[in-house]
């Protein structure tokens, strides 16, 4: 089954047959705007109520085009579906969606129950046709669900992703909008599904114009945000823009999910669930699925009929400080008995629900919460990137304390997510970069990461790697290579055993999964477990050097899931070995 797919926008540029061409733009600070087309010169927009300008001109698919605002200031397409050369600077392109023709339009997903998430950053893999490569490897190893970190059009042929600029533009360093369609097609051919990271929180610092002809886009003052003056999503064609963007996203180029940045600095969880209903009213048969980056721990967005999940930054930073005994920066809130933080994230999802957290209240009661209401990791592109030096926890931590973390994260009911090269133990660093146009950016973005780190111990000034070097970016690709190891190999072969346990036992079940507590045994030792349906799940996971005393003891009709045989009979006498997982089934009483 083949077919073509369009998101019809109020933005931005709309082909409408005959070579014609529907411009748009919401520019209330401009009296006049003139469209100049390349070739064709300018003409003057229709000024429509509520600072709408509007014409309809001859401009086939490919026509290049710019608006001109406020005394003649030349501006890209706020709602570009391409750039010219990928400048944000540049002139935006008129761009026909129907030319791609799916070969997997009968694709409708796949439930969240199923989801096992990989993370990736494009560019480090290659752009869109590099990903592209790496998806039979992925469904073998028992992923479900590719999220793509950022691909908004961002300044320079390397970013993050978190400075793009123009929201609906896939960014030309990585190939062109149907590369990326035919990714996401190819995916779905695979039985993937794909999520795409999503930032609607802030612009990037160099290339958004939106303050010159738009000003009301931005709140007045407070609130602020880290990276500036906060998005104004509570007035319609600000909040419908990102309404349309997520939409574009998931109709247009068939995407099954978005991952929302950051939400928290938006400061709005009303437009939050009107963007959830919005999307849930056009699903249809599709399985659609939104998930949050919330440092609010905001529970009322979670659940049937709003938002799927999100990110469990509380699970990554216990067992992080577990792990590492790292006590610096945040880690410094959960340095005060992790083993308690891990096991209340396992039970009842979120360690902090309204008590305070540095001096002041975080977070929401969330027992009642599904378990697959929480997307858990180990590492992510922020744990991995915001350190000073971009050490992966392979880096960090001893072999056997991962495979066991691993085993935790991958064999419990909360949907797992593996970073890319993770799965392999990669040791590469996981960089911040950026390749910003302007020598002011680049001493500011140098200059504001070095004092960052300043206070860390082992890293001195001018150990920080600069972000606009291309190197720092070249050292954050995957080297393939690292999985042909004997130690890639041997960490390849757990996880997709893990997986496949995960998949045979745990997946069909998970619909049902109702936590029935976790309890530290130790100080870095925990016991958890979860009613499904006519099972249970137990899980006995020991973080430390010593064996931890254990009160109960498997049925002897314990189904294994894993767990080495001395491991297991240490259990069976009241020993959990240290350094280790012990994941068993057994019929309820």
């Amino acid at each position: 089954m083949s077919g073509r797919f369009r998101h019809a926008m109020p933005y931005g540029a709309e082909l409408q047959g005959d070579r014609r061409t529907r411009f748009r733009l919401w520019a209330p600070d401009a009296a006049q705007v003139r469209l100049e087309l390349e070739p064709g010169g300018s003409q003057p927009m229709r000024a429509l109520d509520d600072g709408w300008h509007e014409c309809i001109r001859e401009a086939p698919a490919g026509t290049r085009y710019r608006f001109q605002v406020g005394g003649g200031r030349r501006v890209a397409d706020p709602a570009s579906r391409l750039q010219e050369a990928g400048d944000v600077h540049g002139a935006s392109v008129v761009v026909d969606p129907g030319a791609y023709a799916w070969q997997h339009a009968g694709w409708r997903g796949r439930p969240w129950h199923e989801a096992v998430v990989y993370e990736l950053h494009v560019g480090a893999c290659g752009g869109f046709s590099g990903v592209h490569a790496m998806l039979p490897r992925l469904h073998a190893l028992g992923v479900t669900a590719i999220e793509l970190m950022p691909i908004a059009q961002f300044p320079g042929q390397r970013n993050w992703g978190y400075d793009g600029v123009l929201p609906f533009a896939p960014a030309a360093a990585y190939g062109t909008p149907d590369e990326l369609k035919a990714l996401v097609d190819a995916a779905h051919g695979l039985g993937l599904s794909m999520i795409l990271d999503v930032v609607y929180n802030h612009f990037g610092p160099d290339g958004n114009d939106l303050g010159a002809y738009a000003s009301p886009f931005f709140h007045t003052g407070s609130p602020s945000t880290p990276w500036g003056t906060a998005i104004d999503v509570a007035l319609p064609p600000v909040g419908d823009f990102f309404v349309h963007n997520a939409l574009y996203w998931l109709q247009e180029y068939r995407f099954d999910g978005l991952r929302l940045d950051a939400v928290h600095a938006l400061h709005n969880p009303s437009w939050l669930l009107s963007l959830a209903a919005r999307v849930h009213a056009v699903a249809g048969e599709r399985h659609l699925h939104l998930v949050l980056e919330n440092e609010a721990n905001q529970a009322q967005l979670l659940g049937p009929g709003r938002f799927d999940a999100q990110w469990n930054d509380d699970f990554h930073n216990a067992i992080h400080v577990l792990l590492t005994g790292e006590r610096a920066g945040y880690y410094g809130a959960y340095a005060d008995g992790p083993i308690d933080k891990l096991a209340r994230c396992l039970g009842e999802g979120f360690a902090w629900q309204g008590e305070p957290m540095r001096g002041r209240p975080r977070g929401e009661p969330s027992g009642h919460l599904h378990p697959l209401c929480f997307v858990d990791f180990l590492q992510n592109h922020d744990q991995v990137g915001n350190r000073a030096l971009g050490e992966r926890l392979d880096v960090l931590v001893e072999p056997k304390l991962i495979e066991a973390a691993l085993a935790l994260l991958l064999l419990t009911p909360s949907v797992p997510m593996l970073f890319m090269g993770e799965e392999w133990g990669s040791r590469r660093p996981f960089l911040y970069f950026t390749d910003h146009q302007t020598e002011e950016l680049r001493t500011a973005v140098r200059e504001g990461r070095r004092k960052e780190f300043a206070d860390f111990e082992s890293h001195g000034k001018g150990d920080v790697p600069d972000p606009n070097a291309p190197a720092t970016f070249e050292r954050s690709a995957l080297d393939p290579a690292e999985a042909g190891s004997a130690e890639g190999l041997a960490r390849l072969t757990l996880v997709r055993l893990l997986l496949a346990q995960r998949r045979q036992h745990l997946v069909r079940r998970l619909g049902k999964a109702r936590s029935l507590g976790a309890r530290p045994i130790g100080d870095r030792a925990l016991h958890a477990h979860w009613q499904l349906g006519d099972l249970r799940l137990h899980v006995y996971c020991n973080l430390g050097e010593r064996a931890s005393a254990v009160d109960a003891k498997p049925t002897p009709d314990a189904r294994w899931l894993h767990g080495e045989a001395s491991a297991i009979a240490a259990l069976a006498e009241g020993r959990l070995a240290p350094a280790c997982t012990l994941v068993f089934l057994e019929p309820s009483a």
